[in-house]
């Protein structure tokens, strides 16, 4: 990540407040804005890209920008080249305003074609600039944020996207630091650790029931190019600030591959702008055709039952539903969102299908009805292999909630659970979220992964099992606290009799100090 980037935050800041003093106070509307642009730079930029391997290689490209664009509302045909951030910025303030809000924009929101889920989601998308004097300083800050970014890639080795990546999840942070519908994302590190336990495969599907900003499916498409090149050239993986492996992905990202991934990540979510997000997210990281989608997935509309061999998702914690709007399917007695959803995901999952999920730690101890229904479910409808419980502060600035990491296998049988008790995630855990050393993470991903292994059981460690049978006998109680023995050093003191003596001697020093400060009187 690139807190530690004074430059880059401070471009960043710096593109928050021109918004703001522009008229664009709303910071979802700012971030939709800020968003279009840097989208709209990415793509010159990956196109340029592609444009110059095609004839490094001598192959064939037909880039986006070749051929005519007919202008929307008019007779009008102009050359795609017209299009391009690169000719455009050089346009004169009045004019380029103009020419991106009547043709560039339009080209955008049509960018892949009529039947695509991108151009579908784009359609009622409004760019909305005040005056032309904001445009020209968004394109000059993003023009040195992109400098910023080539420097930070040659001179850190991260390669240029995720990097990218990590600008666009920083502009993102807005819309939770400013308690925009209180929306927050996941750490992208968590996420990182999530992808790790379940460790997909190429060609499983992989679903997002609240998908938002498209995290998780970024993490399940990031994950698989590394596990391939982990497979083909394990020379090429580094470690990265989080300590996980990673990858340069370019060279090993053929056709087959991308056809593949295309048809294997899937997101929905109930708000129309964080799909939008969540679309250019993923394009701009080299997805060309995300599938997201705008959909209630507890409603009764939705309609995706078993059809999933991974779900990671990360959702809302607090919340209720109108009884009637509740999916059939759905068997839980409650309206209590938190809940339905891991019900929601597991309905979604194919027999054998792999979930991780956060859920509030209240999840895992709540008395009611509903609360342990779900956990019975996932004791004994599903192998539920783990349960890492997280401090508080990971999710800080934006909430303080206690929460903890799901593991299950639908249809698997649970003989023991396996918990982790996370203390550090490598982050300090107060609201600025510094980058410390110490981190649980690399040793959650190797303990689990030699679980079956593991010879002692010991109930003072940070990892151990706990057999269903006394899950069961404890109402399927899953709080760590409950299992864990916390151990307490032994605080000896003094003797009475010697406390007394010891006071005597100081109340005798006092006084005799006293004494002789009575002479100077």
């Amino acid at each position: 990540m690139l807190q530690n980037n004074s430059s880059i935050k401070s471009l960043i800041d710096k593109l928050w407040n021109n918004f703001w003093s522009g008229g664009i106070s709303n910071p979802l509307t700012a971030i939709e804005q800020i968003t279009y642009l840097i989208f709209m730079k990415r793509l010159d930029d990956l196109e340029a890209k592609r444009e110059r391997d095609a004839e490094f290689t001598g192959g064939k490209y037909v880039s986006r920008f070749s051929g005519k664009f007919k202008v929307p509302g008019s007779t009008d045909e102009i050359d795609k080249s017209e299009l391009r951030w690169s000719n455009f910025k050089r346009r004169p303030a009045d004019e380029m305003l103009l020419h991106v809000q009547t043709k560039v924009f339009p080209f955008l929101k049509d960018l892949n074609g009529a039947t695509s889920p991108f151009t579908k989601h784009m359609a009622n998308a409004v760019f909305i600039m005040p005056k032309a004097s904001l445009l020209v300083e968004a394109i000059n800050i993003i023009e040195q944020l992109f400098i910023e970014i080539e420097k930070d890639a040659s001179e850190g080795g991260q390669a240029f996207q995720d990097i990218q990546g990590d600008v666009y999840e920083l502009l993102l942070s807005e819309i939770a630091s400013a308690g925009k519908n209180g929306q927050f994302r996941t750490p992208r590190h968590i996420i990182k650790l999530m992808a790790e336990l379940v460790a997909p495969q190429l060609g499983q599907r992989m679903a997002d029931p609240t998908s938002g900003t498209g995290g998780f499916i970024l993490g399940y498409y990031l994950y698989i190019l590394t596990d391939i090149v982990r497979k083909t050239e394990p020379s090429k993986l580094i470690r990265d600030e989080d300590g996980f492996e990673r990858a340069t992905m370019s060279s090993f990202l053929t056709e087959e591959v991308k056809q593949i991934l295309a048809q294997s990540m899937f997101g929905f979510d109930i708000d129309t702008t964080m799909v939008r997000l969540g679309l250019m997210n993923l394009m701009m990281h080299g997805i060309d055709e995300p599938q997201i989608d705008y959909k209630d997935t507890l409603s009764k509309s939705f309609n995706e039952d078993a059809l999933y061999d991974i779900i990671m998702a990360n959702p809302p914690f607090t919340g209720n539903i109108d009884k009637g709007d509740i999916n059939a399917s759905l068997k839980l007695p409650t309206t209590k969102t938190e809940l339905l959803f891991v019900e929601r995901i597991f309905t979604m999952l194919k027999m054998g299908g792999t979930s991780a999920v956060i859920v509030p730690q209240g999840v895992l101890f709540g008395s009611g009805n509903a609360f342990v229904t779900l956990r019975k479910m996932l004791i004994e409808k599903a192998e539920l292999k783990a349960v890492i419980a997280m401090p508080s502060g990971v999710f800080k600035p934006y909430a303080g909630v206690s929460t903890a990491i799901l593991i299950f296998t639908k249809g698997g049988e649970t003989n023991k659970v396996w918990f982790y008790d996370m203390q550090a995630d490598g982050y300090t855990l107060d609201d600025k979220r510094n980058k410390i050393e110490a981190s649980d993470l690399p040793d959650i991903v190797k303990q689990f992964k030699a679980r079956n292994n593991q010879k002692e059981n010991d109930r003072e460690a940070k990892y151990f099992f706990v057999p269903k049978a006394e899950i069961v006998e404890n109402d399927y109680d899953l709080s760590i606290s409950k299992y864990k023995e916390e151990v307490y050093e032994e605080v000896v003191y003094e003797k009475p009799q010697v406390i007394i003596e010891k006071l005597e001697s100081i109340e005798n020093g006092i006084l005799s100090g006293i004494s002789e400060l009575k002479q100077f009187v």
